[in-house]
């Protein structure tokens, strides 16, 4: 049987909360929540206007639990792949509630919405090491040239015969 897979965009609504088991036996889980609002033009008031907020239970296992628990804030937007589950539980009034629950295989920040910093971390036996020295976001010692903005270039800057400038090419 297949599981339902989905890709949800949303903000970092609580706080990564990293579960470890008493006996360290389990595995070590992440969890925190997820919102996402859609959005749709009115065109009755020529504005936009937010739809529901779908509130999604986030859970990450293993490795990558205790990655996640220190790299994502509440406030900031991320992309989360994973299996939809839906949870079932009552409450002490007796009322039946329903919840959306995501076991991610993938946890991203959405770089549409803001500037991020990616360090590797080497994962070995359950126990991360030290990450490397330098952040890996440098190009390899190659011949490829950065690329540019074209905004930052001068007037001045060099152009290609069909007239875009060269970073462009």
């Amino acid at each position: 049987m297949k599981d339902l897979t989905m890709t949800v965009t949303g903000w970092v609504a609580t706080d990564p909360r990293l579960v470890v088991t008493r006996d360290g036996a389990g595995p070590t889980m992440c969890t925190f929540r997820l919102a996402q609002t859609s959005r749709y033009f009115d065109r009755s008031t020529d504005k936009w206007t937010d739809g529901n907020t779908e509130w999604f239970t986030v859970r990450v296992f293993r490795d990558s639990a205790r990655l996640v628990a220190e790299s994502v804030r509440t406030g900031q937007p991320v992309i989360v792949e994973g299996r939809l589950r839906t949870n079932e539980w009552t409450d002490a009034q007796k009322v039946t509630h329903w919840g959306l629950q995501l076991d991610a295989t993938c946890v991203g920040h959405d770089l549409t919405k803001g500037l991020a910093t990616f360090t590797r971390a080497v994962v070995t036996g359950g126990e991360e090491e030290a990450p490397e020295d330098e952040p890996v976001d440098s190009l390899p010692d190659d011949d490829t040239a950065p690329i540019t903005d074209p905004a930052e270039d001068s007037e001045d800057a060099e152009e290609e015969a069909d007239g875009r400038p060269a970073a462009l090419v």
